[in-house]
């Protein structure tokens, strides 16, 4: 029978309907404002305590809130008006003092039934729901530096192993600089450079001593060497901005030596400096035997003494670190497990191999930002972030034997502490240091403003697109504009279950979606005009105008799809968040404007005997 679907295409469109309306659903439950607040450190408890005494600031404020909870890591507290979220913010910052992070946040309304069932919003990206924007700039110069240092250390002791005699061996900036006793020792000391050491050029200045030596870094080689450092500056903040829970952050390469961060979502930017220039490090030292070491403090003495001193030269770092796992020892104590690469394996034996009996400490070394409260000249309170290096001894056991590529860390202020050293470690330690050089921040004004212009320019184009479809195609036009809302609703639940960001241009792709949605149902319902003209029956006008349009239908599709999916693979950004709306368009449109219009179709007039089609 012409125009009747078999039972398993109605139970699919059936089931594609519901699977739009409860995956677009979380959509309709706006985040709450709320203030969120952590401590500076991992080992810092954020309990009832602290909540209670954040609520009680609050309400010596007159500020309304509703819903607070403490986790032990965090708390948050809702705010009942959005226009107080700031004000709030300042409020708890100042009651709280310097050793919180208070920011600002949104906090989830969807329904719990919803939750379980894998419902939620769609993430929203920095034009929209506010956010900050950093420019780094990476000091590759002291990436040069470090190189240089360790080739230096690295050729003293070759040349004391070949005997050769040196008066001095200095960095002198971006050069090392030697001098010698006599020619002979200058000749042995190229030979020994020029086969061992590459990378390193010999510098012949007129009028210089012929006794002294000055090398400098080949090009190619500080070139390899920069860019190497940016990248993994790179996919270290990538890294540790993924996993400190960031959403959807952009961290992209501009320039030689600049990196941009946008990390949507975070309207303070003292909180976002500390997620993206936080930096936990380990160095390995041994216990200083003589004069000229460093004392440090113990982080947690544990009656191992109030210091000690160490040597100023590391074993290795923790840019030898491959792997750092959080684990507990046999007593139940924290831990961090630890693997090396093979460099830093055989660095670390060598060192321990030789030094069995020494004590070896591991120096925690965190850069971190504190906020600290003073009074201007107007006597207003003012906070401003100041930015610290900590330097403790975790750390200081006796070597009982050569050590490896793996071990273990202990005398951990907890448990959180140590997930946090693993996941800063696992990200990696920065290659060369990085300044902000300019940064912006979004705030979530102007994010709502640029989200009800968008949803205006959905309504407005949606309206007109409907009416047009009414006026021109009748009761076709309404199964098109039924067909047109549920194409909405599928993209924004494709959307939110894939976990995609909708940006402003991504607004675009939809209003662009809305536009070509109804573009197959017009190829197929003036295809019936022609059918009927021709003198087709009613059915058999509808069976043609769906059947042969088809082809026409997935050709343009096709096409657009290709250019999407190009935007998206050589795009950044805005034009990436255009592509995605429009190519998960191009796919829900395809389904509902041939199969979805079909079967209202043919829920109303197929298998009827019906002389006169209203089209």
């Amino acid at each position: 029978m012409l125009n009747k679907f078999p039972l398993w295409k109605n139970l699919l469109i059936l089931c594609v309907v519901s699977f739009g309306f409860i995956y677009s659903a979380p959509n309709f439950y706006p985040a709450d404002a709320a203030v969120q607040i952590s401590g500076q450190s991992g080992s810092m408890v954020i309990d009832e305590s602290v909540l209670a005494k954040v609520e009680s600031a609050l309400n010596e404020a007159d500020i309304e809130h509703f819903s607070g909870e403490a986790d032990g890591e965090s708390a948050l507290v809702r705010i009942t008006d959005k226009k107080l979220q700031l004000r709030a913010k300042d409020v708890i910052q100042a009651e709280m003092g310097g050793d919180y992070i208070v920011a600002l946040n949104l906090a989830p309304t969807t329904p719990e039934w919803l939750s379980s069932l894998g419902g939620t919003p769609m993430k929203l990206g920095l034009d929209l729901s506010g956010g900050v924007h950093f420019l780094l700039e990476v000091d590759l110069d002291s990436a040069v530096i470090v190189r240089l240092e360790g080739d230096l250390q690295d050729i003293k002791a070759s040349l004391r192993e070949e005997r050769v005699r040196y008066r001095s061996f200095d960095l002198k900036g971006t050069q090392i600089v030697g001098q010698f006793r006599d020619i002979e020792q200058v000749t042995k000391a190229k030979s020994i450079i020029r086969t061992n050491y590459r990378d390193l050029q010999i510098q012949s200045i007129p009028g210089q001593n012929p006794l002294s030596m000055v090398l400098n870094l080949s090009d190619v080689a500080s070139s390899l060497l920069e860019d190497n450092a940016l990248k993994q500056n790179l996919t270290s903040l990538r890294n540790r901005v993924n996993e400190l829970g960031v959403s959807e952050p952009l961290v992209s390469r501009q320039g030689k030596n600049r990196i941009v961060v946008e990390l949507p979502g975070i309207q303070d930017t003292a909180e976002a400096k500390r997620i993206i220039g936080k930096t936990a490090n380990l160095e390995f030292r041994l216990e200083s035997q003589g004069k000229g070491g460093e004392r440090f403090a113990f982080r947690n003495p544990r009656g191992q003494g109030p210091d000690a001193m160490l040597e100023k030269k590391a074993v290795i770092t923790g840019e030898n670190v491959t792997d750092a796992r959080a684990s507990f020892d046999e007593n139940g104590r924290p831990q961090v497990n630890i693997t090396l690469d093979s460099k830093g394996g055989w660095q670390m034996g060598h060192a321990t191999r030789d030094n069995i009996g020494r004590r070896l400490g591991v120096l925690f070394i965190e850069y971190k930002t504190k906020l600290e409260k003073s009074v201007d000249e107007y006597g207003e309170m003012v906070i401003a972030p100041v930015a610290f290096v900590e330097k403790h001894i975790i750390s200081l056991a006796t070597v009982q034997a050569q050590l490896g590529k793996q071990f273990r860390i202990t005398g951990l202020d907890g448990q959180r502490e140590s997930s946090e050293l693993a996941l800063l470690l696992r990200a990696g330690a920065l290659a060369a240091p990085m300044y902000i050089v300019e940064e912006r921040t979004i705030g979530p004004s102007l994010g709502a403003d640029n989200i009800e212009m968008g949803i205006k320019s959905v309504t407005f184009g949606m309206a007109f697109v409907l009416l047009f479809m009414v006026v021109i195609y009748r009761a076709f036009g309404l199964a098109a504009n039924v067909a047109l809302v549920m194409n909405l609703l599928l993209l924004v639940a494709f959307m939110s279950l894939l976990g995609a960001t909708l940006t402003l241009p991504g607004i675009a792709g939809i209003v662009l979606t809305v536009g070509m949605a109804v573009d197959a149902n017009v190829l197929i319902f003036s295809r019936i005009r022609e059918e009927r003209k021709s003198g087709a029956t009613v059915q058999s006008a509808i069976s043609a105008g769906y059947d042969r349009a088809f082809v026409s239908i997935l050709d343009a599709n096709i096409t657009t799809l290709i250019v999407a999916l190009i935007l998206f693979i050589i795009g950044s950004g805005p034009v990436q968040g255009f592509a995605v709306t429009l190519s998960i368009g191009i796919l829900t449109s395809m389904f509902t404007s041939i199969v979805m219009t079909r079967g209202l179709v043919n829920a109303v007039v197929g298998g009827r005997k019906i002389e006169k089609l209203w089209i």
